[in-house]
């Protein structure tokens, strides 16, 4: 590819040839402001922040979408380019709910921060009428305010093309322009999969999870309930990002901290829920390889997927595994195990979660989710709610020290940790399968093919003389190409990972906001998944079944892996639903 040779600013840039204004600006270290831009997402041009001077253009044009030519001069900071981003501020405002304070959003919300850049306050508006809507609470686990949408679009072109859903879209002409679902259904009549990527997308506070923080520090304040948290594998990797720390870095020390002083009972972990998945789901991959099952088999850790699966291809939920959710499975064993050692009985026990996804909220109100007769989790949050508790109860989480996890419900393998990015389930799950089948000692643990951000990778593994065939897909329109071509007949794999979210649960909706600035021109998802491949290679234990704590729930317990009472206690089954 060509590079381009243009000034910006008086500055001479070179960039390859077909980048955008905006792309050659970056990579020059001059920013140029944006609201609807999402790189390779939504390119649209809409919001007019970017808007540029070109020498010899009659206009200002669109700095996201207007491609660089050799010889261009652009200027990005005139007089006359403030002008006109204030101006659009102003029109932005004159239809917005200014009601900051209590935002969710506030301090990280893209629209306050271009205001105050600009110089633009809630004084600085057109007058005239506004429109007023309704919220949508209808969602399990979000709320939607068009009050504060800006229209950007972000939201829906996530919807559609990055999870090929799209029950959201413009409704209506001009001024009564509004985001909402087909015929003014409520979100939650749709076919959403919950997975809250459009949150993720979102701006502004037009779309936020439901918060359940109250909840928690009600269950606390109760001293007839035994309080228990588990937080997931990808929070330890995204935390620190609400705290000042540097993206990627791994908090799970201080994490563990600040939860036990918010007061909960016990602080186990997630990853133990993960490392018993792995025994549960490889023996039941072995099991339909050994005798005639259907195949392939797919994952089911990640809860927007599964409900994809039932909407959109309910003739394939044969494939799916039949285990719980390491969430899931965890507050199974919470409620039965648990609870038993503990001499407490399950209804009073709360089991909260702290999960980087908003179906979480949705997964734990699912039937056949209780194992001891009630839910097997109470409440889940999100990261971005768990930091709001931690300042909400004064907590300093940067001078905290680093602490473990209770046992015996804290252990986890390496195997665990790793089920927070794409193609973790995979590798954790061939580490224990491979091992199993072959009954011989992995000499690499790393299956390095199934690793990285791609939205689909495929490999071939020699497994005691058989060659084993997986897929890995990250992002539902990743998933629908995947899906396809196993409805076809014409995918030859053995086992399928799918996870709703591109990236994995790394990406998650629940996990903090990502500036669109740093959005478009970082991989958020291979920094966040860097921090737990490393949590796993510092790791004693790398495979499941090596865990010292689940080799005793299986001894003391369970039996083993697959047995009537695991059966009963860590499987679930899919319900077919209709696309609305």
């Amino acid at each position: 590819m060509e590079n381009v040779n243009l000034k910006i600013n008086g500055l001479s840039v070179t960039a390859p040839e077909g980048s955008t204004i905006l792309e050659a600006a970056q990579a020059a270290g001059i920013r140029i402001p944006t609201l609807c831009y999402l790189k390779d997402i939504n390119e649209i041009g809409a919001c007019r922040m970017c808007v540029v001077e070109v020498k010899g253009a009659r206009n200002l044009v669109a700095a996201c979408v207007h491609p660089i030519s050799e010889g261009m001069e652009v200027q990005t900071n005139t007089p006359k380019l403030l002008d006109s981003r204030r101006r659009t501020l102003e029109l932005l405002l004159s239809n917005h709910d200014k009601k900051c304070l209590s935002c969710v959003r506030s301090g990280q919300c893209e629209l306050q921060q271009l205001c105050q850049e600009l110089g633009v306050t809630d004084e600085h508006y057109f007058e005239g009428e506004m429109g007023h809507y309704e919220l949508d609470e209808s969602a399990v686990h979000m709320i939607r305010d068009d009050n504060k949408c800006i229209l950007c679009r972000r939201c829906t072109a996530v919807c559609e093309k990055v999870q090929s859903i799209g029950v959201i879209g413009p409704n209506n002409r001009g001024f009564d322009t509004f985001i909402g679902s087909p015929f003014d259904m409520g979100l939650g009549e749709t076919s959403c999969v919950s997975c809250g990527q459009c949150i993720s997308a979102c701006p502004t506070g037009a779309l936020y999870e439901k918060d359940n923080i109250d909840e928690i520090l009600a269950a606390i304040a109760d001293e007839t309930k035994h309080v228990v948290v588990q937080p997931a594998p990808s929070v330890r990797a995204a935390l620190g990002e609400e705290f000042g720390y540097p993206m990627g870095t791994d908090v799970e020390g201080k994490m563990a901290a600040a939860l036990r002083r918010i007061g909960f009972d016990r602080v186990f972990d997630t990853n133990f829920g993960a490392d018993l998945t792995i025994m549960e789901e490889a023996h039941e991959f072995i099991d339909r390889v050994q005798n005639g099952g259907v195949l392939p088999m797919m994952t089911s850790c990640s809860p927007g997927w599964v409900k994809y699966c039932e909407h959109y291809y309910p003739d394939q939920l044969g494939h799916l595994s039949s285990c719980k959710s390491p969430q899931q499975m965890f507050g199974a064993v919470v409620k039965t195990y648990y609870a038993e050692k503990m001499g407490i009985a399950p209804e009073n026990i709360v089991s909260v979660s702290v999960m980087p996804c908003t179906a979480k909220k949705f997964e734990l109100q699912r039937e056949d989710q209780y194992a001891a007769g009630v839910p097997d989790v109470d409440i889940s949050i999100t990261t971005r709610e768990l930091a709001r508790l931690i300042r909400k109860v004064g907590i300093n989480f940067r001078s905290l020290p680093e602490e473990g996890f209770d046992d015996p419900l804290g252990e986890s393998t390496g195997a665990g940790v790793i089920f927070g990015a794409t193609g973790g389930v995979m590798e954790a799950a061939l580490r224990t399968a491979v091992e199993t089948m072959t009954g011989e000692t992995l000499q690499k643990v790393d299956f390095e093919e199934v690793r990285g951000t791609k939205g689909i990778k495929e490999a071939v593994y020699n497994v005691a003389g058989m060659d084993v065939k997986v897929a890995v897909a990250s992002g539902l329109s990743n998933a629908k190409q995947i899906m396809d071509k196993i409805r076809a007949g014409e995918a030859d794999y053995h086992f399928v990972e799918i996870m709703c979210c591109p990236g994995g649960c790394v990406n998650g909706g629940g996990q903090p906001q990502v500036h669109a600035d740093v959005r478009n021109f970082e991989d958020v998802k291979a920094i966040r998944a860097k921090a737990l491949y490393n949590n796993d290679a510092a790791k004693t234990f790398r495979k499941s079944h090596e865990n010292p704590s689940i080799k005793k729930i299986y001894k003391d317990f369970f039996g083993s892996p697959g047995s009537e009472k695991a059966h009963h206690i860590l499987h679930t089954t899919y319900v077919k639903r209709t696309v609305n």
